[in-house]
C-alpha cells in the first residue's frame, strides 16, 4: 500500500518539539552515513524550460531501506500568479522491492529538515558560549530555524532583519514561547555585526551579505538562496574568510552559486569548499579549529534529508492513522 500525506497531514506530524528533535538526530545521522558511504546522493540534474527550474533530488539509505526522489519546481513567475515560487512532492520507494511506500507534500518536509541541517552544523561549528542568532529574513524558513537553533545552543536574543514589518511581526509571534529576546535589526550589516551565528534566508540573486561585515568566532548558515548557479546571498569574500563545509560537494559544485561564483571569481579554489559537513561530524575533517575562527555552512538541500525525514513521518503516520492508503497496483 502506499501511504498519500497531504500538506495538512505532514503539519500534523511534524509540530512537536520530540518530533523535530527526531528529525535532527535523522539528518545528523544521513550526513554521517554519507561520508561513510551507507548513503547515496547523487548530483542532482537541473532542468530548465522557460523560468522554471525543475530539479528531480534523489537518494538511497541503507538504514531506512528506503529510496526517494523529490520533484523540487522553482518558478519564479509564480509570485506574480500569487502561487508559491517553490513548489516539492517526494516519492518514496523501497530500496529492496522497489514498491512506491509513500507520497508526500514535501514544502513543510523541506522547511523544517532545511532548519535540522542548519542546527546540527551550528552544533558542530559554532564558538561555544554563541547565544545571539542572527537572521536575515523573517518567513516561514526563520521561524523553523530559530526553532531548531534553539534546541542546540544557549540563545538569549535573536536580532532578526526583514524588508516586511508584517512578516517580522508574524515572527515574534511564531518564537514567542521559546523564552528568547527578538530585536529588530536596522539593516542586514547590523544583524551580521551582532550574530554569534548567523543564518541567510532570502531567495537573494545578488549577495545580501558582504563578508567584510564578518567578525572572528562567527558562524554562518548560507540557506536561502534558490538552486540556481547564478544566485547567492554571501559574496566571495565571505567564502574567502570563512572555513566553508558543504553538505555535498557534487550537489554544491551542480547548484550553489555560492560556491560556483566564489570559485568563477578566484576568490576559493576547490579545496576551500570541499569538506562536506558529514565528514566533521564523523572526525574525518577538521571544522571549526579555533573559537576566533569564521565557519559558514553552505546549506543547498539534500534529498537524502527529504527521505529520513519521510521516513520518520510514514512511522508515525501509520501508527496515528493519519494520512491515505492507496493501492496503486490495483
Amino acid at each position: 500500500m502506499t501511504l498519500v500525506l497531504t500538506h495538512s497531514d505532514v503539519s500534523r506530524l511534524l509540530h512537536d518539539e520530540k518530533t523535530l528533535r527526531e528529525v535532527r538526530t535523522a539528518v545528523e545521522r544521513a550526513h554521517t552515513d554519507l561520508a561513510l558511504g551507507r548513503a547515496v546522493v547523487p548530483a542532482p540534474p537541473a532542468m530548465t524550460l522557460d523560468d522554471a527550474s525543475i530539479i528531480p533530488m534523489v537518494a538511497a539509505d541503507r538504514a531506512t531501506g528506503r529510496a526517494a526522489v523529490k520533484l523540487l519546481a522553482d518558478i519564479p513567475g509564480n509570485a506574480e500568479r500569487g502561487l508559491p515560487v517553490q513548489r516539492s512532492t517526494i516519492l518514496v520507494s523501497s530500496a529492496r522491492t522497489g514498491e512506491c511506500q509513500a507520497i508526500i507534500d514535501g514544502r513543510l518536509i523541506t522547511a523544517v529538515r532545511t532548519a535540522a541541517a542548519s542546527a546540527v552544523a551550528t552544533a558542530h561549528l559554532a564558538a561555544p558560549g554563541s547565544t545571539v542568532l542572527g537572521l536575515v529574513g523573517a518567513g516561514a524558513l526563520a521561524v523553523e530555524h530559530t526553532r531548531a537553533i534553539a534546541e542546540v545552543l544557549d540563545l538569549r536574543t535573536v536580532v532578526v532583519w526583514s524588508r516586511s514589518a508584517a512578516t517580522l511581526d508574524r515572527f515574534r509571534a511564531a518564537v514567542a514561547g521559546l523564552g528568547v529576546r527578538v530585536e529588530a535589526g536596522a539593516g542586514v550589516e547590523d544583524v551580521v555585526r551582532a550574530a554569534d551565528v548567523l543564518c541567510t534566508l532570502t531567495p537573494s540573486r545578488e549577495p545580501i551579505v558582504r563578508g567584510a561585515w564578518f567578525h572572528p568566532g562567527l558562524h554562518v548558515n548560507a540557506v536561502g538562496a534558490p538552486p540556481r548557479p547564478d544566485h547567492r546571498e554571501i559574496d566571495g569574500e565571505g567564502l574567502r574568510r570563512a572555513r566553508v563545509v558543504v553538505d555535498s560537494l557534487p550537489t554544491a559544485l551542480a547548484k550553489s552559486g555560492e560556491v560556483l561564483l566564489a570559485l568563477a571569481e578566484g576568490a576559493v579554489r576547490l579545496d576551500d569548499v570541499g569538506t562536506e559537513l558529514g565528514a566533521v561530524i564523523a572526525g574525518r575533517a577538521p571544522g571549526r579549529t579555533s573559537p576566533a575562527g569564521i565557519t559558514l555552512f553552505n546549506s543547498v538541500g539534500l534529498g537524502l534529508q527529504d527521505l529520513v525525514t519521510a521516513d520518520l513521518l510514514i512511522t508515525r503516520a501509520r501508527a496515528r492513522g493519519i494520512g491515505t492508503e492507496l493501492d496503486l497496483s490495483a
